[in-house]
């Protein structure tokens, strides 16, 4: 449901190489594009070494530099212990490197994605219900495909926004992180932090259906319960606090123009967080919504697609940033015509789209 073009930030925290001329010690991640016939293939490349001081040198034809929008030519890039040492031409290569020869090839930093849901199951079912037909263990397995096409799409870091089984996302980051499975570095918030019924809830059922526990993890009303709820996910693992100050599309029941937390109970896990070292992000479509989550302090809003004026101003006074996914309205239309997607989502997205990318437009002129 991810193909989508967005206003992209990196989140700041995240180790990430940008390869310029400068000497750069930071984890590698390169992406190499080949020249195949007519196509490009994009391949991933990812400098695993053993303990001991192994070192890899590459030959890099072309070398893009997105510090300062260059193309380099002829340039060598040293990677030792896992790290970029030094990148620039006529480097000397050691004599005990592992030589990868990419000269007639194109060479740049892995792309990240602000935005994603790996952990979440198959990525063509739009009806979060369905997680109720499988076991959490069956969701789990079935998303490994996900992180896999992301890292060969070349994106080597992912912020993954939320689950609807909780804890499946860091099941999966520390699957990653350890080998088990192909995919990029993630950085996860574990669950949904949600008011009971509301965007980031499991909706659509009938009240008297016991939901099991990992279902409704993160659902919080009133700051002390937003507090607590934030203190568990950290325990978990938690890398960032994933909150909804507004209703959703793709929510049954829900209403993405409504507002859902309070001003205080978005405060409350901005502090909260904060006591640990994390940062929250906002998933907001309504103006008041949003302004709500920018006030209380989160670090980004996810989707903003009504944002106005005062928000806008709001978003730069405070320096907070916007994560504009601004072609979700097509990407879950032509869903909906394959009858992938219900009803209800089909009408709660009808006609965001052209708004989204006008209020984008909006900010970037600001």
């Amino acid at each position: 449901m991810r193909c989508l073009l967005r206003k992209r930030r990196t989140w700041a925290s995240s180790p990430r190489a940008i390869v310029t001329g400068d000497l750069i010690k930071r984890e590698t991640s390169i992406i190499i594009l080949v020249k195949m016939k007519t196509k490009l293939a994009c391949i991933v490349f990812l400098a695993t070494l053993t303990a001991t001081a192994q070192i890899t040198a590459i030959k890099a034809g072309r070398l893009i530099d997105p510090d300062h929008a260059t193309v380099l030519t002829d340039q060598i890039i040293i990677i030792r212990d896992n790290k970029i040492e030094s990148v620039g031409k006529g480097l000397p290569i050691p004599p005990d490197a592992t030589l990868i020869d990419l000269s007639n090839s194109t060479v740049l930093p892995g792309l990240i994605d602000c935005h994603t849901h790996l952990a979440d199951g198959p990525t063509d079912d739009g009806d979060p219900t369905s997680q109720m037909k499988k076991t959490a263990a069956q969701v789990a397995f079935e998303s490994v495909p996900n992180a896999r096409t992301m890292l060969l799409s070349g994106f080597t870091s992912v912020r993954d926004v939320g689950v609807y089984r909780a804890l499946n996302d860091i099941a999966m980051r520390d699957a990653i992180a350890k080998g088990f499975i192909i995919g990029p570095r993630m950085y996860v918030a574990a669950a949904y932090v949600t008011i009971t019924g509301g965007a980031g809830a499991m909706t659509g059922f009938a009240p008297d259906i016991q939901l099991p526990w990992n279902l409704h993890y993160g659902e919080a009303n009133g700051p002390w319960e937003v507090r607590a709820v934030v203190r568990k996910l950290v325990h978990d693992g938690a890398d960032h606090i994933k909150v909804l100050s507004s209703g959703a599309v793709l929510t049954h029941g829900s209403n993405p123009n409504s507002q859902e937390f309070t001003l205080e109970e978005l405060q409350a896990a901005v502090d909260e967080a904060s006591h640990f070292g994390l940062r929250v992000e906002a998933h907001a479509h309504s103006p008041q919504g949003i302004k709500n989550a920018i006030r209380a302090g989160v670090a980004s809003i996810e989707h903003a697609t009504m944002i106005d004026d005062e928000g806008l101003a709001l978003a730069k006074q405070k320096g907070t940033y916007l994560d504009m996914d601004i072609y979700d309205e097509e990407c879950i239309q032509e869903a909906g015509r394959k009858g992938n997607i219900p009803q209800d989502f089909l009408q709660h997205d009808r006609q965001l789209g052209e708004l989204h990318r006008q209020n984008l437009c909006r900010g970037l002129s600001l």
